[in-house]
């Protein structure tokens, strides 16, 4: 396993280099349509064919806000749409947490394979 912590839109990764992608509730925060393509771009580039992307986000009815910053939220047909015909819904997935300060937020889990070339 290989960690890599860099700016995702921006970041020179390996073309297929990677099997699984993990994002623990990052996409959510990239607000602008330009942001977001250029994270799927990153995406569809250095996941291999039949690899994984592993995405939560805050659900559709979560919170409009994180901590202090604008969030966009998710579902199945909206987080597909984002991510284009590469990927297939494998499964997906809704949670109600329950914050330290006693507030529930909704997220949105989801696991996508990227299809074969």
């Amino acid at each position: 396993m290989a960690w890599k912590v860099d700016d995702v839109t921006v970041a020179e990764l390996p073309e297929c280099g990677f099997e699984v992608w993990h994002d623990r509730a990052v996409f959510h925060f990239f607000t602008g349509q330009t942001e977001r393509n250029a994270y799927v771009r990153a995406a569809q580039r250095a996941i291999k064919p039949g690899g994984f992307i592993i995405m939560a986000t805050f659900a559709e009815d979560g919170p409009t806000q994180c901590s202090g910053l604008p969030v966009v939220r998710y579902g199945e047909v909206s987080l597909q749409r984002e991510l284009g015909d590469q990927f297939d819904l494998v499964e997906h997935e809704r949670e109600s947490h329950q914050t330290p300060f006693g507030t529930n937020q909704e997220f949105f889990y989801a696991v996508f394979r990227r299809r074969a070339s």
